[in-house]
């Protein structure tokens, strides 16, 4: 068994807080679409309204995918190092640690009334683990 050294530990943990962060009200459409609209507005002025629309909520979903990509790499690095596990063995229990900080990152989102929980996004952030 490895040493229990936060260099390794902290960055999983930390990123796992960042994304329990975002999953409150600062991290709702509302909240990103402020800063985001006017930024796709800016890039493409003759843009349609809809397709900005679309392209925010595309930039949303593609947030998941990525943030849960990188939570997994980062869970992947501390099990392999810290644990001294085969990559399998790393891989595999990443993955479900992955998986289960979205299931209460969803559920988290149901309680919250500017945020919705959805099976849907616990599915596209474990496809996000899954693809690191």
């Amino acid at each position: 068994m490895g040493p229990m050294r936060p260099a390794i530990w902290l960055p999983p943990l930390l990123w796992m807080a960042l994304i329990l962060t975002l999953s409150s009200d600062v991290g709702s459409a509302q909240h990103t679409s402020r800063f985001l609209v006017p930024l796709l507005r800016a890039l493409w002025p003759d843009v349609d309204p809809q397709q900005v629309q679309a392209v925010h909520f595309a930039l949303r979903k593609a947030a998941h995918l990525t943030e849960y990509a990188v939570l997994a790499v980062l869970w992947f690095r501390a099990l392999a190092a810290g644990r001294g596990w085969t990559a399998g063995r790393a891989a595999g229990l990443a993955l479900a640690l992955s998986v289960a900080c979205a299931i209460v990152d969803e559920t988290s989102q149901s309680f919250t009334p500017s945020r919705g929980g959805s099976a849907a996004d616990v599915a596209l952030d474990g496809t996000g683990a899954l693809l690191a």
